[in-house]
């Protein structure tokens, strides 16, 4: 999803600096966020990171945001949501760093993990939902502007990141970054920021997502390696597949039966019912006979509803894949509701799942994005 300031105008992010002073109170921050804590006993490599510790280095990262025009001239939201990414940019390192026989210290894999781990933050801290997904992408792109030359297609790498938030963004966390460290190549850092810069202005995708020729000429390039971004594809579509995705208890059932009651259904939880396996059990069976069904539905080129949680990108691909294979016009729905109006609507279902699994689904979740599909929406609840 691109994140839209038009979401939540009056949204801000606790303790992050106002103008006209944009004065940092750290004291107050570490005080108030548990999940910094972890970062103060967490060692960087002193060749990239001789400034100290991640949490050293984090509150450097704020201090050097705030004080950038760049930052200082975005409206209070845009601000909010720099300034959180930033706290929150290295939240992962701790449970990723290791340190080698020779001493050096890396920490693979942080990036990835670190934008689960905010995502579960801010879903604690209520945090408006294109709000919290806007500072999920940055988080999980915000090194983009100093490697995305390395990528084996750097153009496909910013027109996909456009798609999920602005580069503009992205540039101005990463020189934050880069600043708020101690490092012998800051100066070539700081140049690859600029050209990261420059390149997406070339590619019209700096400010606001690429704008491919029309929906389907974006699924198509997303499913391919090197596609042309400009190229026009042709809709060969025959049908509709609406896929549902979303925590148990989020809604799916009340929003297909309220607004497309008349459409075929292939519901696993109803398979799983008819077919009397439990949700613990083997689920190949179960995925087996929906994909047979699907199947049936594509060759008659029905259009039909796939109704199962769907949370994680690598299933959604699977089906998606096979959906499109047929020819298939792929619309993604996910529905998100309030974290206690969840809790509350699965007791008073007539299967209960326990709330430790939806837990644990929710810290596995991964969002629908625009680059997955045909047609992506969201249906949040407060």
């Amino acid at each position: 999803m691109t994140y839209s300031i038009s979401q939540s105008l009056s949204w801000l992010f606790p303790y992050c600096p106002n103008s006209p002073e944009f004065t940092l109170n750290w004291a107050s921050i570490q005080a108030e966020f548990y999940w910094l804590q972890s970062l103060a006993n967490c060692p960087q490599d002193p060749i990239y990171h001789a400034e100290g510790d991640v949490l050293t280095h984090t509150r450097l990262v704020c201090e050097a945001l705030i004080s950038l025009p760049a930052w200082q001239e975005l409206p209070p939201t845009e601000r909010s949501i720099l300034f959180a990414a930033a706290l929150l940019h290295d939240i992962a390192k701790p449970g990723a760093t290791e340190i080698a026989t020779d001493g050096r210290i890396t920490s693979k894999g942080h990036v990835r993990q670190g934008a689960k781990m905010a995502r579960q933050i801010l879903w604690e801290m209520n945090v408006p939902f294109h709000e919290r997904e806007a500072i999920v992408s940055l988080v999980q792109y915000g090194s983009l502007p100093l490697w995305f030359w390395d990528k084996p297609n750097p153009q496909r790498a910013v027109i996909k990141a456009s798609q999920l938030i602005r580069c503009d963004l992205l540039a101005i966390l990463a020189e934050a970054d880069v600043r708020g460290r101690e490092c012998e190549d800051r100066g070539e850092l700081l140049e690859r920021i600029e050209y990261f810069r420059e390149f997406c202005q070339e590619n019209n995708c700096l400010t606001m997502p690429w704008q491919f020729p029309s929906d389907f000429s974006r699924f198509v390039y997303f499913q391919k390696e090197n596609g042309d971004p400009n190229y026009l594809a042709f809709d060969d579509t025959k049908f509709d597949v609406i896929m549902m995705s979303g925590l148990p208890a989020s809604g799916k059932d009340y929003w297909i039966r309220e607004n497309l009651p008349d459409w075929r259904v292939i519901s696993l939880d109803e398979l799983r019912k008819m077919m009397k396996i439990s949700a613990t059990d083997e689920q190949a069976p179960v995925i087996d006979r929906a994909k047979a069904m699907a199947k049936e539905y594509m060759r008659a080129g029905k259009s039909f509803i796939w109704n199962a949680t769907n949370i994680s990108r690598q299933l959604r691909c699977s089906l998606i894949n096979l959906f499109s294979a047929y020819h298939g016009r792929i619309r993604i729905v996910y529905l998100e509701v309030g974290w206690d109006e969840l809790l509350q609507r699965n007791r008073n279902r007539s299967t209960i799942v326990p709330e430790a699994v939806i837990e644990r689904m929710r810290d596995r979740i991964e969002i629908p994005d625009i680059t997955e599909a045909h047609q992506v929406d969201w249906i949040v609840d407060p």
